[in-house]
């Protein structure tokens, strides 16, 4: 009877008549307390073994989700600017070629430069209708299989779509400019 009211498990509309004997009898009291703490430490234990199983399937599922969700894939972006013309200075003029195409998941550039381009060092920029760079690195260009190769790390994510220069130079040097379309 003691260990069923401990646990909850004895109403005490039916523990009633036992009820007086066990508030005056040391040794039943004694009993229900240790009942009772069996039932608290009983309870916990549940309690955090929930509460582990809850953790161990939120991060499972935190894993299946990131390895199944479409991840960014960076990009290599390959520009042939050996048969396009160049708008040169601080304000070109807009050309009549049609814009290169640049995705905004592009991190690494590989550009043929035109014909008469020297090994060395780059600068290359983003440039917005107003001549400002909206990203900027450098790279080097060296020549492969006779055609100068210039390659460069760039983030492009975070531009906004539009239209924009690419701007190529070496130290020192004015821009050559070429249009870009970054989607």
């Amino acid at each position: 009877m003691l260990r069923g009211i401990a646990q909850h498990k004895v109403p005490l509309s039916q523990a009633d008549q036992w009820l007086k004997h066990f508030g005056s009898c040391s040794p039943c009291l004694r009993d229900f307390q240790k009942f009772r703490a069996e039932t608290v430490r009983k309870r916990q234990a549940l309690q955090i073994a929930l509460a582990a199983a809850a953790i161990i399937l939120f991060v499972i599922g935190g894993l299946f989700w990131l390895r199944t969700r479409p991840g960014v894939v960076a990009q290599t972006v390959t520009m042939d600017l050996r048969s396009r013309s160049v708008a040169r200075g601080e304000n070109p003029s807009d050309t009549a070629q049609v814009a290169l195409e640049l995705s905004r998941q592009a991190r690494h550039l590989v550009l043929e430069l035109p014909i008469g381009s020297k090994e060395g060092s780059y600068e290359l920029a983003l440039l917005n209708g107003r001549g400002e760079p909206a990203r900027s690195t450098t790279g080097v260009a060296q020549l492969e299989n006779h055609v100068m190769v210039l390659r460069a790390e760039i983030d492009v994510a975070g531009v906004e779509p539009g239209f924009y220069f690419l701007g190529v130079r070496q130290p020192g040097l004015e821009w050559s400019r070429y249009p870009v379309r970054v989607r």
